[in-house]
């Protein structure tokens, strides 16, 4: 570990978030959990017994295995398997990591324009602010499922169920992300407003600094706070929106496992008996994202002093 890594971990450890974050249990074991999740996602070909996308792995003989414990189980399938025969243990990891990568990944895409439109208008403001407001509220007139399921059934009908299959992940990952930044861009713009009559703002005017360097430099560091907790709480929004498109068909195929299409596939299976193909899937998502709200709830505590009481 370098001086300097050194230093930076040393002020985290003397800061007040490290203070109140060893002091909450549930931030903690929410924390664990997640990083465990995580974990397991990212290196699931190391920890799945099979690979869910290798064909010559699955045996359709195997299918509708139950879990270890119950008659007729399998111990080379501790979750059983599906309906397709696919191990249900590797199906989740790797469903996992689908699930993760659209949450963090559509989280990005609206950070980035909720913040450039939420600078823009709170700082320009006069005609931009005008214009970009009304477009955020144009869309949040519309809830994100209903954009997701307008835009994925047009792009679905256009270019045919092969093709939407290629590029799923970067198709929600997009629709997701369009669909959520207004909430973002009025937080940061009200910070922006705020911000903006401070001297220091003032202080880089008089001193001849550009517009983008007041902007990006000395005005978004200080809106950060508010944007930790939306972002924290937005990925769990994007996984059960990706969950909740699967499952209507317009989101992952099921060729390509995440927690939504694994949840779907074994719908249907839930009255012969096969219940594990949708429970233990759909478990998953519940511990994945109420560990996720948890984290961000203890962080808008903690950036809020007004809330805060450890």
């Amino acid at each position: 570990m370098t001086t300097a890594t050194l230093s930076r971990w040393n002020r985290f450890r003397e800061s007040f978030l490290w203070y109140s974050f060893k002091r909450d249990k549930v931030a903690i074991a929410s924390s664990i959990v997640l990083l465990l999740m995580v974990l397991a996602a990212v290196f699931a070909p190391l920890f799945a017994p099979t690979d869910p996308y290798d064909l010559a792995q699955i045996d359709i003989m195997n299918s509708e295995l139950p879990p270890v414990g119950m008659p007729g189980a399998d111990s080379a399938f501790p979750l059983g398997t599906d309906a397709q025969g696919r191990d249900m243990l590797s199906t989740i990891l790797y469903g996992t990591r689908v699930s993760l990568l659209i949450g963090f990944g559509a989280v990005v895409l609206q950070a980035a324009l909720g913040i450039l439109f939420g600078l823009l208008a709170g700082y320009l403001g006069g005609r931009v602010d005008s214009i970009l407001m009304r477009i955020a509220d144009v869309q949040l007139s519309f809830s994100t499922l209903m954009v997701a399921i307008i835009v994925g059934a047009v792009f679905k009908a256009s270019f045919g169920n092969l093709m939407f299959g290629e590029i799923a992940i970067y198709m929600l990952i997009f629709i997701i992300g369009v669909a959520e930044w207004p909430q973002i861009a009025r937080t940061v713009r009200a910070s922006v407003l705020a911000e903006k009559k401070k001297e220091y703002v003032d202080a880089a005017k008089v001193m001849g600094f550009r517009t983008n360097r007041i902007m990006f430099r000395h005005i978004l560091p200080n809106t950060l706070s508010p944007i930790f907790v939306i972002a924290t709480v937005q990925i769990a929004n994007a996984i059960i929106s990706e969950a909740a498109l699967s499952f209507l068909g317009l989101g992952m195929p099921e060729t390509q496992p995440s927690l939504g299409s694994l949840i779907k596939s074994g719908f249907d299976y839930i009255q012969s008996g096969s219940w594990w193909i949708t429970l233990i899937p759909g478990l998953v998502l519940v511990v994945l994202v109420l560990v996720i709200n948890l984290l961000g709830d203890w962080l808008r505590d903690v950036m809020n002093p007004r809330l805060y009481k450890g």
